[in-house]
């Protein structure tokens, strides 16, 4: 199982029961390390003190926060524990909302609740509560130094936690106003090719073809073969958008075809 991130407790009205968070999903990338050019030799980064002007260890560090230009109030780990709310172990559902009303712009991390000890029939009926209803649970919860508000919805088989943006940190005044410069019949058109490219959701499908790329490319230099550059896309003609949307109907159309003819 994954790492656990938070420990705590759950409560709604006076029903209380224990539950573990660990994160759901996780970005993965192709990573490098930084080399020395004339040697291939691994670059190592130290710390250096400005007064002294000399290298210092990690354990000579301490927290800072600089409350004036230049001037800092050292902070021990045991400050920042001590005023820690009590949504650092205590998440306390503030309300339930219509899962309709939360706008997705506001999801920001995703973490799968898992029952503690004694704690499964409890974590059983807040999910099926939700499940039935439709309902997503609001709450706080206090981890990596900051409270947040988070939602709890009823995922395929358990309870899903998202933390939220607050309010202030959604940019809504960057988000495009369309207007009325669609006909009809192009909405119509659109409409229909929407149909024909309609599938199930399989997320299975979908892979970083850029990390493909890449470790393909990483491969070919550690065999000591030549690196092929992938094919740059032609510019697609400017054409009018009711003959894109009938070329595009057809395409796919042919495309669901031969899929068909295929599976056959």
């Amino acid at each position: 199982m994954a790492s656990v991130v938070w420990a705590g407790h759950i409560t709604f009205g006076l029903v209380s029961f224990p539950v573990k968070l660990v994160c759901a999903a996780r970005g993965e990338s192709v990573s490098f390390n930084q080399l020395h050019g004339k040697d291939n030799a691994r670059i190592k980064q130290v710390l250096y003190c400005q007064a002294e002007d000399a290298p210092i260890s990690r354990t000579e560090l301490v927290k800072g926060y600089e409350y004036e230009k230049d001037k800092y109030v050292v902070i021990e780990e045991a400050d920042i524990k001590a005023v820690a709310p009590k949504t650092a172990h205590v998440m306390e559902i503030q309300e339930f909302v219509p899962a309709t009303q939360v706008d997705p712009v506001y999801l920001e991390s995703s973490y799968y609740v898992h029952p503690g000890d004694a704690g499964e029939k409890q974590y059983t009926l807040l999910f099926e509560t939700l499940r039935q209803t439709q309902y997503y649970a609001l709450a706080k919860v206090a981890m990596h130094n900051r409270e947040h508000i988070v939602v709890l919805r009823p995922g395929a088989t358990g309870l899903v936690l998202h933390t939220l943006y607050y309010q202030d940190e959604v940019r809504k005044n960057d988000e495009f106003r369309t207007v009325a410069l669609t006909t009809t019949k192009e909405l119509a058109m659109a409409k229909m090719l929407v149909e024909q490219m309609v599938e199930n959701f399989e997320p299975q499908k979908y892979h970083d073809t850029y990390r493909d790329n890449l470790m393909a490319m990483i491969q070919a230099r550690i065999q000591g073969q030549k690196v092929v550059a992938t094919p740059t896309p032609a510019a697609l003609p400017v054409i009018d958008i009711m003959e894109a949307l009938k070329q595009s109907i057809e395409t796919q159309k042919k495309k669901k075809a031969k899929g068909k003819g295929a599976g056959a």
